[in-house]
Protein backbone atom coordinates (compact mmCIF):
# COMPACT_ATOMS: atom_id res chain seq x y z
CA UNK A 1 0.00 0.00 0.00
CA UNK A 2 1.23 3.58 -1.25
CA UNK A 3 1.42 6.04 1.40
CA UNK A 4 -0.63 8.79 1.26
CA UNK A 5 1.62 12.66 1.75
CA UNK A 6 -1.78 13.79 2.98
CA UNK A 7 -2.25 11.62 5.04
CA UNK A 8 0.88 11.55 6.49
CA UNK A 9 0.79 15.39 7.32
CA UNK A 10 -2.64 15.11 8.89
CA UNK A 11 -1.17 12.11 11.05
CA UNK A 12 1.67 14.73 12.35
CA UNK A 13 1.06 15.68 16.02
CA UNK A 14 1.62 19.00 15.12
CA UNK A 15 -1.15 19.62 12.18
CA UNK A 16 -3.52 17.23 13.86
CA UNK A 17 -3.52 19.14 17.44
CA UNK A 18 -3.76 22.07 15.60
CA UNK A 19 -6.87 21.03 13.69
CA UNK A 20 -8.41 19.65 16.56
CA UNK A 21 -8.46 22.99 17.85
CA UNK A 22 -9.31 24.83 14.94
CA UNK A 23 -12.31 22.26 14.89
CA UNK A 24 -13.10 22.72 18.99
CA UNK A 25 -13.20 26.85 18.55
CA UNK A 26 -15.01 26.77 15.36
CA UNK A 27 -17.95 24.36 17.37
CA UNK A 28 -17.93 26.51 20.11
CA UNK A 29 -18.89 29.71 18.02
CA UNK A 30 -21.37 27.90 16.50
CA UNK A 31 -22.99 26.81 19.65
CA UNK A 32 -22.45 30.25 21.36
CA UNK A 33 -23.94 32.76 18.23
CA UNK A 34 -27.25 31.25 16.73
CA UNK A 35 -27.05 33.72 13.82
CA UNK A 36 -23.45 32.38 13.39
CA UNK A 37 -24.42 28.87 13.27
CA UNK A 38 -26.92 29.14 10.61
CA UNK A 39 -24.54 31.32 8.52
CA UNK A 40 -22.33 28.04 9.15
CA UNK A 41 -24.84 25.95 7.74
CA UNK A 42 -25.51 27.49 4.67
CA UNK A 43 -21.72 27.42 3.88
CA UNK A 44 -20.75 24.22 5.20
CA UNK A 45 -23.83 22.50 2.36
CA UNK A 46 -22.06 24.76 -0.03
CA UNK A 47 -19.03 23.35 0.45
CA UNK A 48 -20.13 19.75 0.44
CA UNK A 49 -22.04 20.48 -2.30
CA UNK A 50 -19.19 22.21 -4.64
CA UNK A 51 -16.73 19.29 -3.99
CA UNK A 52 -18.78 16.58 -4.66
CA UNK A 53 -19.31 18.20 -7.83
CA UNK A 54 -15.48 19.14 -8.36
CA UNK A 55 -14.80 15.35 -6.96
CA UNK A 56 -17.39 14.46 -9.67
CA UNK A 57 -15.73 16.87 -12.62
CA UNK A 58 -12.26 15.64 -12.13
CA UNK A 59 -13.01 11.99 -11.96
CA UNK A 60 -11.46 11.23 -15.61
CA UNK A 61 -8.51 13.63 -15.19
CA UNK A 62 -7.28 12.61 -11.99
CA UNK A 63 -7.54 8.80 -13.66
CA UNK A 64 -5.60 10.19 -16.72
CA UNK A 65 -2.57 12.15 -14.53
CA UNK A 66 -3.01 8.94 -11.71
CA UNK A 67 0.93 8.00 -12.95
CA UNK A 68 1.76 11.34 -12.33
CA UNK A 69 -0.01 11.70 -9.29
CA UNK A 70 1.77 8.46 -8.05
CA UNK A 71 5.14 10.03 -8.72
CA UNK A 72 4.72 13.01 -7.07
CA UNK A 73 3.11 11.67 -4.23
CA UNK A 74 6.56 9.58 -3.54
CA UNK A 75 8.66 12.85 -3.71
CA UNK A 76 6.43 14.37 -1.14
CA UNK A 77 6.88 11.25 1.30
CA UNK A 78 10.32 11.32 0.49
CA UNK A 79 10.67 15.19 1.33
CA UNK A 80 8.60 14.56 4.11
CA UNK A 81 10.84 12.12 5.66
CA UNK A 82 13.45 14.82 5.21
CA UNK A 83 12.02 17.74 7.48
CA UNK A 84 10.54 14.85 9.98
CA UNK A 85 14.26 14.28 10.68
CA UNK A 86 15.41 17.59 10.40
CA UNK A 87 12.53 19.30 12.55
CA UNK A 88 11.43 17.45 15.65
CA UNK A 89 8.99 19.81 16.64
CA UNK A 90 6.62 18.65 14.28
CA UNK A 91 6.09 15.23 16.48
CA UNK A 92 4.86 17.31 19.14
CA UNK A 93 1.35 18.76 19.69
CA UNK A 94 1.28 23.03 19.06
CA UNK A 95 0.84 23.35 23.16
CA UNK A 96 4.45 21.83 23.48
Amino acid sequence: VQENVLQRVLQLPVVSSTCETLQRKYSSTKESHPLMASVCEVYERGVQGAGALAAWGMEPVVRRLEPQFAVANDLACRGLDHLEEKIPALQYPVDK
